[in-house]
């Protein structure tokens, strides 16, 4: 939406802690004229920034201790960076460099897949790993799933990982092995945001029926995208025993649909209209 409407980005730092409770007041910041909201409204566009930044800036400074850290650029280990006019690229390098060389695999033997796709793991193959090594395994996954914020193509792989976080064994660990040698190899990519002027939302799903030996559940997975941007992503084993592979994939199916709708109704309350029903 900041690109589509070319708003400015810029980063606070709040020295101020929200709990969770009901909110009486309502919470906006309006233009001097009273016509347009400067939090999310699409007029933004047509406002100054060079009077509208630092008027949000002063208002917000007479009630928090705020901390102007100028244009966007790292936050939370994402770094922020606009490689051409009109587009936005998040990124984790620094994050997934930190993440090797904790574990001592920043010089590791790259390889161009996450996974063999030969590779079935399960709860009863190899050797129980001892504590220390279980506790080495759950802080590298650990780890990999906060890498998966901007690193779609590691969900599946991650989500296999997890499952066996109670009780790793020595196969799960090389698994979680190879995902780094993995990482090291594209440690770059990233995720491009597009200024687009289509607000079409589309949908696509899929299941790995049966995938996992040990309880024959499937694996569903979904991407959604906002014109032609990924804005939400998901892969996680289903929570029941699918008859077949029509059955697992109606419940992938309803999985992404119902955050379709999510992404559809915090679009309506943003106030983006949507032309055309999404597609799945």
């Amino acid at each position: 939406m900041a690109l589509s409407h070319r708003w400015h980005l810029r980063q606070l730092d709040i020295q101020n802690a929200f709990l969770n409770g009901y909110l009486d007041e309502e919470i906006a910041l309006w233009t001097e004229a009273g016509s347009s909201c400067l939090a999310c409204s699409p007029q933004l566009s047509s406002c100054s920034a060079a009077t509208a930044i630092p008027r949000l800036i002063n208002q917000l400074s007479s009630e928090f201790s705020v901390k102007h850290l100028g244009v966007l650029h790292y936050f939370l280990g994402i770094e922020v960076s606009s490689p051409s006019s009109g587009s936005l690229l998040l990124r984790q390098r620094k994050y997934a460099l930190d993440l090797l060389a904790r574990v001592g695999m920043l010089k590791c033997t790259p390889v161009t897949t996450p996974m063999a796709s030969s590779e079935r793991l399960c709860s009863v193959d190899g050797d129980p790993l001892s504590s220390e090594d279980a506790t080495h395994y759950r802080s590298i996954v650990g780890g990999l799933q906060y890498l998966t914020v901007t690193r779609p193509d590691l969900s599946f792989v991650v989500n296999k990982v997890c499952q066996y976080l109670h009780e790793p064994r020595t196969p799960h660990l090389s698994a979680v092995k190879r995902i780094l040698r993995y990482v090291r190899q594209i440690v770059d990519i990233g995720l491009q945001f597009q200024s687009s002027s289509s607000t079409l939302l589309s949908a696509f799903s899929d299941a790995d029926w049966a995938g996992n030996i040990d309880d024959r559940r499937s694996t569903g997975g979904y991407a959604i995208f906002d014109g032609g941007n990924l804005i939400a992503w998901s892969s996680r084993k289903q929570s029941t025993v699918s008859r077949s592979s029509t059955e697992s994939e109606y419940k992938a199916l309803g999985n992404a649909t119902a955050e379709l709708i999510w992404v559809q109704s915090l679009l309506k309350e943003l106030g983006v209209s949507q032309v055309r029903p999404p597609v799945v």
